[in-house]
Formats: C-alpha cells, structure tokens, sequence
C-alpha cells in the first residue's frame, strides 16, 4: 500500500497517509511544497470528493491505495442523554 485514506468523521472527511516513499514522492507532485511536511506527519484531511480524484489520479498512475474507516456507529448516529 502506498497511500492510506482513512475516513475520520461522518462527513467523509480523509486523513490522507503516505505508506511508502512512492506514495510519499507521488504526493509531492500534487500538493505544494508548503505542505509537504504535513504529508509526512500524516496531518492532511481532503474531502470525499478530492479524495476521490486522488484515487483515481493515483491509481492510473499505478499507486496502490487503500480507504479505511476510523469512525464507530457511535460517532454517526446523534447523542440523545
């Protein structure tokens, strides 16, 4: 796996995670060079759609993604005390 997007809230929001230094150097041709540390630490969050295009961006170019999710049925449905 060279990318990791891991779905972090019930927007689909995704923690972005380069696994490789494949991922890691395919990354740094599409973000600018300020963000470049946040991709290394793991810290970048794309919406549902952007990550979308970056899958298939990644893909095509012959990148192995995977999606996780790291939300629980108690983080989607509201909270009634």
């Amino acid at each position: 796996m060279d990318i990791c997007l891991i779905t972090i809230d019930k927007n689909s929001n995704k923690s972005l995670q380069p696994k490789t230094a494949v991922g890691m150097l395919w990354l740094q041709t599409h973000f600018e060079n300020n963000q470049w540390e946040a991709l290394s630490n793991s810290t970048v969050i794309i919406s549902e759609e952007n990550s979308k295009l970056l899958i298939e961006d990644a893909t095509n170019a012959g990148l192995n993604i995977k999606c996780f999710s790291d939300i629980s049925m108690l983080d989607v449905f509201p909270k009634n005390n």
